[in-house]
């Protein structure tokens, strides 16, 4: 057992060298649909002998009912629970004794779950995935186990955390109408109050093939991974109800959102927040870049200023929300010891009036466009990376193909639209303005 779990450590290993040459090629893949609705892309990479399997579901929050939040996420713990044909507790283990991982994860726009397996054990990968989408153990026993578990987990990442709640606080002023107004773990009264017969809905009418797409990349031969893909998926229904789409457009913010939160914290927090357009959109590339020039590591312009030359600051960045739909980006400096909040939010504004009012120069768009071709290259580079970014692609875009084009897109945007995007989004209007302080010097 040892021995197995070190050579799919190697094999991973030689996985993420292999690729990185090959990524100056062209990522190839094949896909095609089921009779029942299921997305199937299928990319081969005989480079290691190791394969992903994964699956991803067009569900996160923003399709839960608002008095039922946290569904999409409970889902992400409850389908390990087990099937009708996997015991309880199980499901990992049959990972875990082949040598491979597993995990899963929930944003607010999909639910993502893979395993990662040495390429001979290829069809255990495609019955777990697919007992999972027809026979997952919805029962009293695992939803019990699993509100538990979601409950104590909002309390040791949110509640109790310093900062915990910023995305929290931050998304809930940021929208009023679009379910993005919630996070992705939901509110803990809500679980506990829904009944198991909502569960058995939520599962009925989302983890169904024509709601997913199926990635299988890895040393696989194409035809024989077809054959077993429709033993294990062919049969499976296709759902009968329609699927919850949130079709509401979030109106303007209609000016300057700014509060106060006071947290268990000994290190004031500055957060500004501004709207941001949706994934895919050529704004979207343009701004993505904008928020690297300004805030993306210890060559931005926001470090240098604030902690490098001016000392203002301790710290500074921020957190891009890439959603399908239009979100936020987030902007967040510590103040150095005896530096008032309010004098750094306005050095961070000079920064960002800097950008509204100027091209930036060729030689820090040219470091620009470098550092983007150079992270566009390395999120294809690990196998599992490029299976996620397949998924992605097809499931927001419907367009697997990005993968291979994106990068274009970025290479697209000129100094002229950043300036544009600057003046378009990064407004006072169009943010939310929060400062983190400690509870002692709440009134």
């Amino acid at each position: 057992m040892k021995n197995r779990f070190l050579l799919l450590a190697f094999s991973l290993f030689l996985a993420g060298i292999g690729a990185v040459s090959a990524q100056s090629n062209k990522i190839s893949f094949e896909e095609y649909d089921l009779d029942n609705g299921l997305h199937v892309i299928l990319h081969q990479d005989k480079s290691t002998p190791i394969v992903t399997v994964s699956v991803m579901y067009h569900v996160g929050s923003k399709n839960e009912n608002p008095e039922r939040t946290g569904f999409a996420h409970f889902f992400e713990h409850l389908m390990f629970e087990g099937t009708q044909n996997i015991p309880r507790g199980e499901y990992s283990n049959f990972v875990e004794r082949a040598g491979g991982t597993l995990n899963a994860n929930t944003s607010n726009d999909r639910t993502y779950y893979y395993e990662i397996l040495p390429s001979n054990q290829l069809e255990l990968g495609l019955w777990l995935e697919s007992e999972r989408m027809l026979h997952a153990k919805v029962d009293s026993i695992g939803i019990q186990t699993q509100k538990k578990v979601v409950i104590e987990e909002k309390k040791q990442t949110v509640d109790s955390r310093p900062y915990g709640t910023l995305f929290q606080e931050t998304m809930k002023r940021a929208f009023k109408v679009h379910p993005y107004r919630w996070t992705v773990i939901g509110d803990p009264d809500h679980i506990r109050a829904a009944k198991d017969e909502e569960f058995q809905q939520f599962y009925k009418e989302f983890y169904v093939p024509n709601n997913a797409a199926l990635v299988i990349a890895g040393d696989i031969e194409i035809e024989s991974a077809k054959e077993l893909i429709n033993k294990y998926f062919a049969e499976i229904p296709k759902g009968n109800k329609d699927i919850y789409r949130p079709t509401m457009v979030e109106p303007d913010l209609g000016g300057e959102v700014r509060d106060t939160i006071f947290d268990n914290i000994q290190l004031p927090l500055i957060v500004q927040a501004y709207r941001t357009p949706a994934m895919g959109t050529d704004d979207y590339y343009a701004l993505d870049m904008l928020s690297t020039l300004l805030s993306g590591g210890q060559s931005s312009r926001l470090y240098k200023s604030l902690v490098d030359e001016q000392q203002k600051a301790l710290e500074a960045g921020s957190f891009a929300m890439p959603f399908q739909d239009p979100s936020v980006a987030l902007a967040y400096a510590l103040p150095n010891m005896g530096v008032d909040c309010a004098d750094l939010e306005a050095a961070i504004d000079v920064e960002v009036s800097k950008v509204r009012e100027e091209l930036i120069s060729e030689k820090e768009f040219q470091k620009l466009r470098n550092q983007f071709e150079n992270s566009f290259v390395k999120s294809n580079v690990k196998l599992a990376s490029r299976a996620e970014n397949l998924a992605t692609n097809y499931v927001y875009f419907d367009n697997t193909n990005l993968i291979n084009t994106e990068l274009d897109k970025y290479m697209a945007v000129t100094r002229e639209d950043i300036k544009r995007v600057a003046n378009k989004y990064l407004v006072e209007d169009n943010r939310v303005v929060l400062y983190y302080l400690p509870k002692s010097q709440q009134n």
